[in-house]
């Protein structure tokens, strides 16, 4: 079979060695800055750890470590997670689950802090286009790994209340089940976060390339052993070994929700901001190109708003085609709401691409953001880099609790980027041919349209690749009462170019189809493999429900990992309500969401 549609490996790109940058500085408080901020997360972990082992003393006294062993027999890395707990002060005394996941994730944000710090380090460099991308990637990727496990190591304090914790941003947890649910997010976005960076590095090289490698050493691995260890704790005396996604997690409760499906303690004024009118919605920055607004640019509006807001931040996008580079909503940039004039009248454009531009797939995003609370509405977002330049990303989402509704999301390979955290998407249009749905988020679209484009010549199609690594990682792709169809380009030829429900980016790779519409345009066969080699037994894909010509499932691939009818039961653990805890957090926003099955 030819692989030629394949997403090319980056590994086999050597850069151009003309292209090559002269030596980018930074400033060097910046670098000082990180590398001491770093050093202060060592320190502070540290300074955690007399506490929680004088605790763990006093419940267990002198112990033989039998606690480690069991708790490691549950990890992938079994190894290396006896190594670095038996080496860390008072591991030992530890009396179970919930303690030794409290120690290590002190120890591995320890370890990232150090990571951070000699990452900072070699930013003056000289590195190629590639190499710098790359690099760049990953210092971003482990600051925000470094707020995702301090975050989740207040959850999983010892010394923390049963039933209220409260994050570092101050946000408070009354519900047990939704704390978990927190941390097995940010522990799953953490790992994506080093994978991300992992892939990238396989395209540079040399001495870059290597020290990244040491520094990076065994960090997401570590990251697995914690999310193993804290899957235990949903039941303190359980060490079974069950993936945290085939247990239902703790806590969720109906009487949260109202009649309406909105949680009782919502304000209607939450409920209805995203369905009013422009014209009526009071903005905090309004983005003008002709002048009328606050600001003429989007990068502007981004500048101006505050940093860690704990209330929405709007920013009004009038009609007028953006094209700014590498637009990006920082982590530190929580709770801004982009709301355009609609799609087609509002767009941000970009057209970076990995084929042309020699960068990472990560770094070639037309609009990218991490900062939590992220909300788009009536906006177009586009990379015009076209087919041939291959992974050419329109939008990448790597915020928690982010809300994309009424959007269109436009190019061809790997469009949409859903890269990690909690997602929701409702009333969009994605248009693409490779991959355009990718990334490794929990993720939920309701009521969207997956628009196939005709390819490139001897290129298949396929609607997503899901790049879960771990079986705790609480991710994957859920598209429930969305529609597949094909472009005006692509209908009449659509028997040349097959288009497919998805193919497994990384081993336990997750999606499912419920409840929705499946055209002619699909192969029978549904699913299509990532390439000859790869093992499709520990994959997850279901579908439910659904109907059109591509409903019936009677030539659908035999893979062990394959449910093409799953139960209702099953097709439940993939719905608002339960993948995504919806309840809690889409209803801020004013969308409209289903939050179980419709039948």
């Amino acid at each position: 079979m030819n692989y030629s549609y394949l997403k090319p490996t980056l590994s086999a790109r050597v850069a151009d060695p003309d292209l090559a940058p002269k030596p980018k500085t930074r400033p060097r408080a910046r670098t000082l800055a990180l590398a001491a901020a770093a050093l202060l997360l060592i320190v502070a972990a540290a300074c955690g750890i007399p506490t929680a082992i004088h605790r763990v003393r006093a419940k267990n006294g002198p112990g033989s470590g039998r606690a480690i062993r069991e708790a490691c027999g549950l990890t992938r890395y079994p190894t290396l997670c006896l190594k670095s707990l038996a080496g860390f002060p008072g591991a030992e005394k530890a009396a179970g689950p919930r303690d030794l996941a409290h120690i290590s994730v002190n120890m591995t944000l320890a370890r990232f802090g150090k990571a951070v710090s000699a990452t900072a380090g070699i930013r003056n460099w000289n590195m190629d286009t590639m190499t710098r991308s790359a690099y760049e990637d990953c210092l971003e990727l482990l600051e925000e790994s470094v707020e995702l496990l301090a975050n989740s190591l207040t959850y999983v304090s010892p010394l923390s209340a049963d039933n209220q914790v409260t994050s570092s941003s101050g946000t408070n947890t009354v519900n047990q089940g939704g704390a978990q649910q927190d941390v097995m997010t940010w522990l799953s976005g953490a790992m994506t976060n080093q994978d991300t960076c992992t892939d990238g590095l396989s395209s540079a090289g040399g001495a870059i390339k290597d020290q990244m490698v040491q520094s990076l050493r065994d960090l997401s691995e570590l990251v697995s052993n914690c999310l193993a260890i804290y899957s235990a704790t949903n039941d303190p005396n359980d060490f079974s070994g069950i993936p945290i996604q085939n247990r239902r997690l703790l806590g969720f409760e109906p009487e949260f929700v109202d009649k309406s499906g909105f949680p009782k303690w919502m304000s209607r004024s939450e409920r209805e901001l995203l369905d009013t009118p422009t014209p009526g919605v009071q903005a905090d920055i309004i983005v003008a190109q002709d002048g009328s607004g606050t600001v003429r640019t989007i990068t502007e509006a981004i500048k101006k708003a505050p940093e860690n807001s704990g209330r929405r931040i709007i920013i009004l996008v009038k009609a007028g085609t953006y094209r700014e580079a590498n637009l990006k909503v920082g982590r530190k940039k929580t709770n801004l709401w982009f709301l355009g004039e609609g799609r087609g009248r509002t767009v941000i454009s970009g057209q970076l691409s990995v084929g042309h531009d020699l960068i990472t797939t990560f770094h070639t995003a037309a609009f990218a953001a991490t900062g939590t609370g992220f909300v788009a509405r009536d906006i177009s977002f586009v990379n015009e880099a076209g087919p041939g330049n291959h992974q050419a990303v329109a939008l990448r989402v790597g915020a928690d609790h982010a809300v994309v509704y009424r959007c269109e999301i436009k190019g061809y390979q790997d469009t949409l980027y859903v890269h990690s955290q909690r997602q929701f998407f409702r009333e969009c249009d994605i248009y693409g041919t490779v991959d355009f749905i990718f990334g490794n988020a929990a993720v939920v679209f309701q009521h969207c349209t997956m628009w196939a484009r005709k390819p490139l010549p001897l290129q298949k199609n396929t609607i997503t690749a899901q790049n879960r690594k771990d079986p705790n990682q609480n991710t994957g792709i859920s598209i429930h009462m969305c529609e597949t169809r094909p472009t005006m380009d692509l209908a009449p030829v659509k028997s040349s170019y097959p288009t497919y429900l998805g193919r497994p980016w990384k081993m336990f790779s997750r999606v499912v189809y419920m409840e929705s519409y499946l055209g002619d345009h699909i192969d029978p066969s549904g699913w299509l493999e990532w390439n000859a080699t790869s093992p499709v037994d520990k994959l997850y894909y279901g579908e439910y429900g659904n109907i059109g010509p591509r409903a019936d499932v009677s030539m659908r691939v035999k893979w062990p990992g394959l449910y093409v009818s799953m139960s209702k039961v099953d097709a439940l653990k993939f719905t608002v309500a339960q993948f995504i805890y919806g309840q809690s957090w889409i209803t801020s926003t004013g969308v409209a969401y289903q939050s179980g099955l419709s039948s």
